[in-house]
């Protein structure tokens, strides 16, 4: 069977091949307001975790820094360079896991202790420090996440050791396929701000600034995985079992989204979080890049197989980015 990608990468291809050949174009539509997404999808041991740059090895060799790091370097190389007296930015970056269908804030641990423990937000014990994730659809349609840690960077150096922060304490965990296996979906956003000044013909001492917002999420999904294969036992089973089910919706929205023969469907993004965590970056206003990993082993053959049909088919979801 055949399929057509935008992008395929051998496994010579290096981290820099396919930074720059896939990524640095959605950096350059994000720092010119667009929102930006990439999802790493794959079956568990596949190098999701190693392409994106969230796992700390990246850190030892330059070369084999991940999507992630090498986006931020250069993010902050081509703000600086425009930085002056008429123009100026501001960054700020979330970082969240999404595991067994709970919201964790790998930023604030705190946090996520608390989301696990499903504590009433409108209880009246909660004190000022206690905060509850939610996911919240504005009047406009546009999903908003609340009680998320958000914090301001100045330097790629504040951003990496906000990745290293987070990447610390996301939930891992060791299977007969791969020794650190993810058992969470993680979201890590940067969030950019830009204000532009315009000068107007006909007055000129008025000032007038321009503001643009734009998100850009890295999205590093757990692996799918067979429990005969993984090996899993007691919590092991729970979390294999919880994020099929997550990518198994995630599945179905994409499938929605690309059926034609209904224009007026029903897209099932309310089915699971990551799903509705996901709903703008999938079916709003971004422009999304699935990177889709797979192994070269013939007793992969069937995941990869997989793989292959589920991105193919989220190639053909049509978007309007505005």
């Amino acid at each position: 069977r055949k399929f057509s990608f935008d992008y395929i990468f051998d496994d010579n291809a290096t981290q820099k091949e396919v930074y720059t050949s896939c990524v640095r174009p959605l950096l350059m539509n994000f720092i010119d307001g667009f929102n930006a997404t990439i999802l790493a999808y794959g079956q568990t041991g596949s190098g999701k975790t190693y392409s994106m740059g969230t796992g700390l090895e990246n850190e030892i060799n330059s070369e084999n820094q991940g999507i992630i790091p090498r986006a931020i370097y250069e993010l902050f190389s081509i703000l600086k360079s425009k930085n002056s007296l008429e123009y100026k930015y501001k960054l700020s970056v979330t970082y969240l896991e999404l595991y067994n269908e709970d919201l964790n804030d790998l930023l604030n641990p705190k946090i996520k202790q608390l989301s696990n423990t499903n504590i009433n937000p409108t209880s009246v014990n909660m004190n000022a420090n206690t905060t509850s994730l939610q996911i919240r659809e504005d009047a406009n349609g546009i999903i908003n996440w609340y009680g998320v840690t958000e914090i301001d960077v100045e330097s790629p150096e504040d951003l990496l050791n906000l990745l290293e922060k987070g990447s610390l304490i996301r939930s891992t965990g060791s299977t007969d396929m791969n020794m650190s296996s993810s058992r969470s979906h993680a979201i890590f956003s940067i969030n950019l701000k830009q204000e532009i000044l315009q000068e107007n013909d006909i007055q000129i001492n008025i000032k007038k600034w321009i503001c643009l917002m734009s998100k850009f999420h890295f999205v590093d999904l757990a692996g799918s995985e067979r429990l005969k294969r993984t090996g899993a036992i007691g919590e092991r089973v729970k979390e294999g079992i919880t994020i099929n089910q997550g990518l198994f919706a995630l599945g179905n929205v994409i499938n929605a989204l690309t059926d034609e023969t209904h224009p007026d469907r029903h897209i099932p993004y309310r089915d699971s979080k990551l799903t509705r965590l996901l709903q703008d970056s999938l079916g709003g206003n971004s422009k999304t890049l699935m990177l889709s990993c797979i192994s070269c082993c013939e007793l992969d053959y069937n995941e990869s197989l997989n793989t292959l049909r589920y991105a193919s088919r989220a190639r053909m979801i049509k978007m309007k980015q505005l």
